[in-house]
């Protein structure tokens, strides 16, 4: 397993997995319409080029045997805090359970002491099995919170915060 930083060019195949993704892991929480409109909300090509560039958010790639699996996208001081925040972490289904989850977290988490923020925290869906993993790899559940995204749909989270 290969963990390596992503760059705008990479942006075509960060869409691809999140497309393959997502409704595996959100066709039983998410309603066809709104998992549709989430992937063009933060996913687009201009969303993600926002977030690399715009936003300063980092991104990681994960490659088994030459083959892009997973990625992640984080920032720090997050709204101004001592805390990273890790906003996406994703593994094609096809290749969940091999490691390359847990290989991007730790090296968000690295990169999180490195830039010597305190704590890394995330938001995870209520219902989504990945809030388990998490759990599984220290983090705590520090509240939970609705946000609306905006045409009527809220995301019904946790935010979990892991001490880095």
């Amino acid at each position: 397993m290969t963990i390596t930083a992503a760059s705008d060019k990479d942006i075509a195949v960060i869409r691809t997995i999140a497309h393959v993704t997502w409704p595996v892991a959100y066709g039983n929480i998410l309603s066809p319409a709104q998992l549709a409109y989430m992937l063009e909300l933060m996913y687009s090509e201009t969303a993600l080029n926002e977030q690399m560039t715009t936003k300063e958010h980092h991104f990681l790639l994960a490659e088994k045997e030459n083959t892009t699996i997973g990625f992640a996208g984080f920032e720090h001081n997050y709204q101004a805090t001592r805390n990273s925040r890790l906003h996406k972490l994703y593994v094609l289904p096809v290749a969940q359970g091999a490691g390359a989850g847990k290989a991007l977290l730790d090296a968000v988490v690295e990169a999180a002491r490195a830039a010597r923020d305190v704590a890394l925290e995330l938001n995870v869906n209520r219902f989504n099995r990945s809030k388990e993993f998490y759990m599984h790899q220290g983090f705590n559940v520090v509240r939970e919170e609705v946000l609306d995204i905006g045409s009527g749909y809220v995301m019904d989270d946790y935010v979990m915060e892991l001490t880095v």
